[in-house]
Order: C-alpha cells, then structure tokens, then sequence
C-alpha cells in the first residue's frame, strides 16, 4: 500500500494537476497510517493548528539582492521547505532517513503543522513547479516555535534532548522562542543569505516580543572523542549561570568538558564550530550542561540559550533596532 501511494505522488509531482484540498484528502489519512506504523508522533489535525497571523504569513522580512525572506504562506510552501530540508539533511550531510522520511523524501515531523517557517527565496532563479507554475527557487528556511503555541501543542522540540522544564519555571514572565532546523542549500551558504535569515528571525522576535532563544545546534559527528576539543571549549567559555542553566536529560547526557584547560586551544576550536554555533557564541548565547549524540542525523547537539537583551549592541544597530536594515 505505501509503496503504491509513493508512486501516485510522484505521479502527481511530476505535473497532473489536482487541487490543494483533493492533496489533503487523498493523502493525510495515508500519511497518518505511515506515522502510526512507524511508531512516530502524527501531527496535529488541521482544526488544532494556531491562528495564522494574515498580516505577517507571506510579508517580505527584508530583501538583499534578488533574495527576498519571509514566512512560508502555504501548505505549499512548508512542503517545498521540507524537501529542501531533506536534500540538505540528507543528501548533502551525514543524516540517514528512517523509512517514512525517505518514502515521503521531506524531512518532517509533527512539529511542523504549529511551527512557523521562515524562507529565503531566490527571484533570480524561478523554477517550475510539478504544475508548471514559475516560482522563486527556495534557498534557506529556519523553524519558529513560540512558547505560547509550544504550551498548546505538546512542547518544544529540544524539549527531547534536554531538561527545558526548570528553566521555563525560573523564567516563568519571558517570552520564549525555539529555532531550528536551520538549512540554506550549498551554493548560498554565504554571508548574504545568513544575513537576510538572521534579519528575519530580528523582526520576528520585535513583532512577538520575544525574550529569550532557544534551541539545539549540531556539530557534524556522532563520536564526542572527536569533538573533544570544541565540546570542551563550549563547556569552558559559554557556560550560563545558574539561572540560565539547562541540562541533557540523563540517559542522553554526554560530557562536555572532556580535556584540561591547559589542552584547549581557542583558535583550533572556533575553527571547528559550524558557522551557525559561532554566529550564536558572537551574539552572547550560553550553551547548556551536556551533549546530545544524534544518530539519525549524524551530529552531536548541544542547546544554545540566548536571551535578547544579552545580544550585542552592535548587532542590535546592524540589524536596525525595529529589524529595517534590509526591509524592502
């Protein structure tokens, strides 16, 4: 039965026309039958997905160049995030896909019916869609989850790696907001596009009033030995203040600080950050108390906590103090 759904819908992607609605009606039930033999989570049902905000969903954040980002507007285009998410994870990088994720060929999961997506979109380069219709080429998204929905929702995501409870209970008056899932395809993996993500995260976290970031960043790897130098240097250098401070659950926990002091060399380790985790470190975030090795993805995650009034002033000034640095 799977294997017969799968070729229907790349029948349907590769250009007969059906409407949105008869997509939903054909495939939702299948595709909760796949979750449920899976053993995996199935998202929430349509009439439990938050209010979408109209004025904000499809509104430009800013634009540089012929890139323009935004919030996803559609089903649509949570789906086409989804399939770039999927060839990044794992086509490009070390994640292996569990049966559903290579059928369905998106990386997805239960969160993403609640979460919003923010997108980069290339105008330069329109491509075809399986309906032929001429649409930006999809370059970057970033997930968005705000407390507020979490609650309502079954929690944060990072919520499966790490302890978040008693820090939310310190923090009880702030506002949070998870990010994740964090992808820009190859060729745009360069300071223009970073920079048009970050904006928009910036006007995202004015518009909602947001106090504090969270979520969890990888390192490429799933052996903690190798990442002995970075881990430690994480360990070492961004660790929080009890107040601020989140720990692994424990039979996830891996240690961090793996080598002396004396053994850490600052350079070597900055060297071996992904990109992502040192923009985090730049802006002031704290990484929280142990890893977690992530074996379908390939990558060992830390949680990286950053409450806004901690970000720099010059970030702050770069970006413009209400997100219009790059507004259109």
């Amino acid at each position: 039965m799977t294997e017969a759904l799968v070729r229907e819908w790349t029948v349907i992607r590769q250009g007969q026309f059906v409407s949105p609605r008869a997509l939903v009606r054909r495939f939702s039930p299948a595709v909760g039958s796949i979750l449920r033999q899976s053993g995996a989570k199935p998202a929430p049902s349509p009439a439990s997905w938050p209010a979408r905000d109209p004025a904000t969903d499809g509104a430009t954040l800013g634009r540089i160049g012929s890139l323009e980002g935004r919030l996803a507007a559609s089903a649509d285009e949570v789906d086409r995030a989804q399939a770039l998410r999927y060839q990044v994870f794992y086509g490009q990088m070390a994640a292996v896909p569990d049966r559903r994720t290579q059928q369905l060929r998106r990386d997805a999961d239960r969160f993403d019916a609640v979460c919003d997506h923010l997108i980069v979109l290339d105008h330069a380069r329109p491509k075809r869609d399986a309906l032929l219709r001429l649409r930006p080429e999809m370059v970057g998204t970033y997930r968005l989850l705000r407390q507020e929905v979490a609650d309502g929702h079954g929690g944060f995501y990072s919520a499966g790696e790490y302890d978040l409870a008693p820090l939310l209970a310190r923090k009880a008056g702030l506002r949070f907001l998870e990010l994740g899932r964090s992808c820009v395809m190859e060729p745009y993996r360069t300071r223009r596009t970073v920079e048009l993500l970050w904006h928009g995260i910036w006007a995202y976290v004015l518009k909602h009033r947001i106090d504090v970031m969270l979520g969890c960043a990888s390192l490429p790897g799933s052996d903690p030995e190798q990442l002995a130098l970075p881990l430690t240097f994480l360990h070492q250098t961004a660790r929080p203040p009890m107040e601020w401070r989140v720990q692994a659950h424990s039979h996830r926990y891996v240690e961090m600080n793996r080598l002396p002091a004396s053994e850490v060399d600052g350079r070597g380790a900055l060297r071996a950050l992904p990109p992502l985790l040192k923009g985090y470190l730049r802006l002031g975030a704290y990484v929280g108390d142990g890893a977690v090795v992530d074996r379908q993805f390939g990558t060992t995650d830390v949680c990286v906590i950053l409450p806004v009034e901690r970000i720099a002033a010059r970030y702050v000034q770069h970006y413009g103090a209400e997100a219009t640095r790059y507004a259109s």
